[in-house]
């Protein structure tokens, strides 16, 4: 059978397949993303029945509904709430690498792996992903909380601060010298500022670029623009994610509202692709081998993601309620995790680096899909209400 005629009927199948999951998921009231792992699981590495002729397709495509979702993200806030999220989430930001570091750093060390495994370790739980929780926050209607510009300053700080880690983690496991290093992380530095800057004084100039009303026009550009800057970050050491995000920060007015609307489409069947290639990619058999250790690591930073995500709400203003929604929506792990696990492998560390990273992406991805709409069940709200009543009649006792 001709390579293209292949690949035409996998990616049908495919999507078919994750139409009829979605479908089950809304029937069951959970979000879809479960099930798109599990479908590229079923198909990947160790699974079913392999796919081939699809993969390299599917993995562009992950890459642009990470990008498209991350601008989408950045389209529903101003280049003013952005700064003033990140000037407040500072603190925050220290205690969430604090946190979210040092088990991951920990579990290297006891496992023997030596140190370079544990600075990598500990980037793989430290980093939530950006790409995750803005579906999640979607799904969940939640773009317009009170606790989600305090949810999206953490994960802005940790996309920023993968500047510095990379360049500082190739560095290190690859071996290369201090001023190489240093140059890289420079670089990458230099470039946010530059992204930051044009979008904080001259995002009414962007704008001004495309024609509002011409959703032809509207969608090419933006579209084009995003992968160009996301790109473009990339290439110096930079999240891709992060500089799709800028430019949708940048964006204002009926231009960012169109855009919105004209990408929405677009960004739902990227979206998907990525989660169903994160599975495709993923070893069922090595995943199994780690699992145990996996889990342990999963419980352990999930808990201090929820710890982190609750004090960044807090210093915000936000209610108990809230301060759960912004702790649970962080568990997820992803994109990132897995980019620096490959780095660690590929640079001669412990083999067993990647399925455990696998495993643990795929545990918090899953876990933390059902934990983030537990605030929603009437239940946990009652008792939230309770314990809350409970706290002021403590007081005065």
């Amino acid at each position: 059978m001709h390579e293209t005629t292949l690949l035409l009927i996998e990616v049908g199948a495919l999507l078919l397949g994750m139409s009829l999951l979605g479908r089950l998921s809304l029937l069951i009231g959970i979000s879809p993303i479960p099930f798109y792992l599990l479908l590229g699981l079923a198909f990947g590495e160790g699974g079913l029945v392999p796919l081939d002729a699809s993969a390299e397709f599917l993995e562009v495509g992950s890459e642009i509904g990470i990008i498209l979702l991350l601008a989408l993200l950045g389209l529903e806030y101003t280049a003013e709430e952005l700064f003033t999220s990140l000037k407040s989430a500072r603190v925050p930001g220290i205690v969430d690498a604090l946190l979210n570091a040092l088990p991951g750093a920990a579990l290297a060390l006891l496992l023997g792996w030596g140190p370079i495994a544990a600075v990598a370790l500990a980037g793989v739980t430290w980093v939530s992903s950006s790409g995750v929780i803005a579906k999640l926050l979607r799904d969940l209607g939640r773009l317009s909380n009170r606790e989600t510009p305090a949810v999206l300053a953490v994960l802005v700080i940790e996309d920023l601060a993968m500047a510095f880690y990379l360049p500082v983690l190739s560095a290190v496991v690859v071996g290369v010298s201090l001023m190489q290093g240093a140059i890289a992380v420079a670089v990458a530095v230099a470039v946010v500022a530059v992204i930051l800057f044009v979008a904080l004084r001259h995002g009414h100039v962007v704008s001004r670029l495309f024609p509002a009303d011409e959703f032809e026009a509207l969608l090419l550009g933006v579209m084009g623009l995003t992968m160009l800057v996301a790109g473009l970050a990339a290439q110096v050491g930079v999240s891709a994610a992060v500089g799709a995000f800028l430019v949708g920060i940048a964006l204002s007015g009926r231009v960012a509202a169109n855009a919105s609307q004209v990408l929405t489409p677009l960004r739902d069947l990227f979206a998907a692709t990525f989660f169903l290639f994160f599975g495709l990619t993923s070893d069922f058999a090595g995943l199994l081998s780690m699992l145990l250790p996996a889990l342990g690591l999963a419980i352990v930073t999930i808990f201090t993601k929820l710890v982190t995500g609750a004090y960044a709400a807090r210093r915000a203003g936000v209610g108990t309620l809230g301060q759960w929604r912004a702790g649970l929506s962080l568990g997820p792990r992803g994109e990132f995790s897995i980019v620096i696990a490959g780095l660690a492998v590929s640079a001669g560390g412990p083999p067993e680096i990647a399925p455990l990273a696998t495993g643990y992406v795929l545990i918090t991805i899953i876990a933390g899909t059902f934990l983030s709409r537990l605030p929603d069940a009437a239940w946990f709200r009652a008792a939230v209400r309770r314990r809350a009543a409970a706290a002021p009649a403590r007081g005065t006792a």
